[in-house]
């Protein structure tokens, strides 16, 4: 039936080559696969054993116990969270002995040489299974150091644990114990009460018995005299008949009460009780309280039942609070309570009444809401897609997607600083290091903002045309390249892949400031990667360019491919006609489709090695020059258009029966990939995905080319 079912699937092959039908077919699936979904809340303690900056955790249980006697342990637990069974790999430096535990097998055991050279990591790869993992790990003092920075061997991945215990289940970090001997046995269970145990953990949750006596917005702020501090919950009135509602506050200070954001108590302090008129239904609750000495307000509401209004995970308080505020300042209601925004100056964010715990937003949405660069290129798939085929409901779906990405951009870069440098939303824009980061999907925001119209787009538009211009690194002729990032494997290398990660971005960014510096350098960087990583004697690329052993890989990876020509005629669209790299840019344009052009196989499709028809036909690169092909022959950019036209329909014709089924599915789709020296690793290493958003987007647009090819030929 074709290269990508089997007998138990090949029933559900899509029998036609109809691009409209295919592309509804792909964006009702996708839309429908990935539901809208709003941020989860998490109470989140910053102190103890907390990520930083290279997304890592780190304790020093020295600072934590500094009592600690040499053989003193401490015992840690968390849990992890896996779709299914899955391999995770750590980078763990020890400070002192360590072991650690999954799911009862020991995964690590540290020895002398791992102790001794604690400024080196040791990489270990160890195994889960689909849902909750238990992990623990033990730490011994010496002399030498009490601790250990370990998690995600990836630069950037989100990668977080869960405390285990039956108070804190959804709170982000690890419990860990009071110091224990050597030889303690931790008689310890995922989701056992912290009573039950046998031992005192930490970090702490309670107030000590001095801070009790307090005001809460005392134990929170401190008592800054004159300022102002917010209290926010919801209220639920479930009577239908009876719409009167008597609340009771009891209150230190000057404090006004709101119900949806309208006024409706006022008091000058002390215990007394109103009454609101409310039906049916959920209402914001706001108690402003002013700090005039100790201060802090309780209330009740016996006819209904008040309601973390973020459903924050890992707490059982009602109340959220945010402050302290100058008396001037007006208070942003609406701004403050979407959850997604700071507020005030110095900027703040919403916080518990416990010991250093505070709200924090995550987007544990597998592909909603988020930003990397294979959503950036799905999303502008579906766009145009949308657009096509006339659906309100799939724009209004892209729209809020890329509005959610900048409404959360002002608090990701308040998280990374307030909370050590690992953050849960925007993990690739506050820890930007490479073009990977930014480029794709900012350029897809442009493109949205073009056609839908998005708000505070500026905000990070410039903030990503900033670190491309001013920031990425570049060699001496100007030319992007990959020199020190998180991910350390890519250091020293060039990507093929980069030219889409720039090129597309840097041209509506052109058309967005209107500044010619931009789109120069866009054009620019064809020559510079054409100098690496061009393979004259087949008129195609090599995937990277590795500056360690200075020299190419000589491997023609499909993918790579695909990016510099798609890329190229996204630059070309728009660069104007007089620019002096125009021409020389439709040259080698034409250079690289005729290389392309002798590489397509008889059924139609191109290779995960393009030069090697033993690997697998690759979906996304097949796409890739499709759309370039038929792009170059709209615009009059290719010469001999009419052995592209065949080459077009025939690869059309190939997707249209081997990587799409009549349900919306994407089957022959690359992952991500790293690079080798050897097509064996593109090859057998690196395998292809069930609907990668590495290529559902750009089946998309290939879709949307074959008929504008069409309509472009009927002229």
């Amino acid at each position: 039936m074709g290269y990508y079912f089997d007998d138990s699937v090949s029933i559900n092959a899509y029998e036609g080559t109809d691009p409209k039908a295919i592309l509804s077919s792909l964006a009702y699936r996708y839309m429908g696969q990935n539901l809208k979904h709003g941020l989860y809340y998490r109470a989140y303690t910053n102190n103890g054993i907390v990520r930083t900056t290279d997304y890592r955790y780190l304790v020093d249980f020295n600072k934590i116990f500094p009592e600690a006697k040499s053989k003193d342990c401490v015992w840690a637990f968390a849990t992890t969270y896996s779709d299914g069974d899955a391999n995770f790999g750590f980078d763990i430096n020890c400070f002192g002995p360590m072991e650690m535990y999954v799911n009862g097998e020991q995964v690590y055991k540290s020895d002398i040489f791992k102790e001794r050279y604690s400024e080196t990591a040791t990489r270990i790869f160890f195994d889960v299974h689909k849902g909750w993992n238990d992990i623990r790990i033990k730490f011994k003092k010496t002399t030498a150091g009490f601790g250990s920075q370990f998690g995600t061997w990836i630069g950037k991945w989100d990668f977080y644990t869960i405390m285990p215990t039956k108070e804190r289940m959804g709170r982000e970090g690890f419990v860990f114990t009071e110091l224990v001997p050597d030889d303690y046995e931790p008689q310890f269970e995922v989701g056992m009460s912290e009573k039950d145990f046998d031992k005192k953990l930490y970090p702490e949750t309670e107030w000590s018995d001095d801070e009790k006596k307090k005001g809460c917005l005392t134990r929170m702020f401190g008592t800054p005299e004159g300022k102002y501090a917010v209290g926010y919950a919801k209220v639920f009135f479930d009577d239908i008949k009876d719409t009167k509602h008597k609340i009771t506050l009891d209150t230190l200070g000057e404090t006004v009460v709101y119900l949806n954001k309208k006024e409706v108590f006022k008091t000058s302090g002390g215990k007394g009780t109103f009454e609101v008129d409310a039906p049916l239904g959920e209402y914001d609750l706001h108690v402003k309280c002013v700090c005039g000495g100790d201060w802090g307000f309780a209330l009740e509401c016996p006819t209904g039942e008040l309601r973390n209004a973020a459903r924050v995970k890992g707490t059982n308080d009602i109340w959220m609070y945010i402050g302290a505020f100058d008396a001037d300042y007006d208070f942003p209601f609406d701004k403050a309570s979407d959850m997604l925004h700071v507020v005030g100056e110095p900027k703040t964010y919403w916080r518990l009444d416990e010991p250093d715990t505070f709200v924090r937003p995550y987007n544990e949405n597998t592909l909603y809401g988020r930003w990397n660069y294979p959503l950036g290129v799905t999303m502008y798939g579906l766009l145009h897609t949308a657009m096509l085929i006339g659906s309100e409901d799939i724009k209004n779906y892209i729209r809020e997607h890329v509005q959610l990405c900048i409404d959360t951009f002002e608090y990701a870069m308040w998280d990374k600083e307030q909370y050590g440098g690992a953050t849960s939303i925007h993990n690739l824009l506050t820890s930007i290091d490479s073009l990977d980061d930014c480029g794709s999907f900012a350029s897809t925001m442009l493109e949205v903002h073009k056609y839908l119209g998005l708000k505070d787009v500026k905000v990070v538009a410039d903030y990503v045309g900033d670190y491309i211009f001013n920031h990425q690194d570049r060699l001496e002729d100007g030319t992007f390249w990959r020199k020190d990032m998180m991910h350390h494997f890519h250091n020293l290398t060039m990507w093929a892949d980069d030219l889409y990660m720039s090129v597309p971005f840097l041209t509506r960014y052109y058309e967005f400031t209107g500044d010619q510096k931009y789109i120069d350098d866009a054009a620019n960087q064809f020559f510079g990667f054409k100098k690496r990583l061009f393979m004259p004697e087949q008129s195609i690329m090599s995937h990277v360019y590795d500056f360690k052993y200075d020299t190419k890989t000589n491997v023609p990876w499909g993918r790579g491919n695909g990016w510099v020509v798609f890329s190229m005629t996204e630059l070309l669209e728009k660069l104007p006609e007089d620019h002096p790299k125009r021409n020389d840019l439709i040259e080698f344009l034409n250079t690289l489709c005729e290389g392309y052009l002798k590489l397509q196989d008889g059924d139609g499709m191109w290779h995960q090695v393009i030069t090697d028809w033993d690997s697998y036909p690759e979906t996304s690169c097949t796409s890739m020059f499709i759309y370039a092909f038929s792009r170059g022959i709209r615009f009059g950019w290719l010469k001999n258009p009419e052995k592209y036209v065949k080459a077009i329909y025939k690869g059309w014709e190939a997707i249209s029966k081997t990587s799409v089924d009549r349900g919306g599915n994407v089957y022959g789709v690359c992952r991500g990939s790293e690079f080798s020296f050897i097509p064996d690793y593109y090859k057998y290493e690196l395998g292809w995905n069930l609907n990668d958003t590495h290529g559902t987007g750009i089946v998309m647009l290939a879709g949307i080319e074959v008929i504008r090819l069409g309509e472009f030929l009927e002229k």
